[in-house]
């Protein structure tokens, strides 16, 4: 399915025409657990189960054997100082089954975390041992609090 409008006849050369999808998905972290071969997407509000399974079946070869959807409602907020509503658009939220035998993680992008808290703790206590350093380097000068005896 596409919307976009293409021009019929073109003056010159032969007509380049290539037909592009007006759909999307995003892939999402489920809020709460679910089985390993069930995955997760934000789709398109006009996609429709038989679209997504076939989007997924022909372009990424992935075995779909169920698809489920749900309508997200957007969230409303109330302006502060002038009180008018405002909403979020509403999203479609679609679950996809695989095969028993495929198993779908998600991928855990930033599993470098506990490294980086530890390089971070490090870092840090580093840092404090130079002040540390610097202030015992420094106490007997003159200018400094403590550098005099009463």
């Amino acid at each position: 399915m596409s919307t976009r409008w293409y021009p019929i006849y073109q003056r010159g050369n032969p007509q380049l025409r290539i037909f592009l999808p007006n759909f999307w998905m995003k892939l999402i972290r489920p809020a709460e657990e679910q089985p390993k071969n069930v995955a997760t997407f934000s789709v398109s509000m006009q996609m429709t189960k038989y679209d997504i399974k076939n989007y997924l079946e022909k372009i990424y070869k992935l075995p779909v054997v169920d698809v489920r959807t749900r309508i997200e409602m957007g969230k409303t907020k109330r302006d502060q100082t002038f009180g008018y509503v405002t909403k979020e658009d509403d999203v479609k939220i679609a679950y996809v089954t695989l095969l028993k035998t495929e198993e779908f993680t998600f991928p855990d992008l930033f599993s470098k975390k506990e490294e980086q808290k530890k390089a971070e703790e490090k870092s840090l206590d580093d840092s404090k041992q130079g002040f540390k350093r610097f202030l015992d380097r420094n106490k007997k000068r003159p200018g400094t609090p403590g550098w005099y005896s009463i």
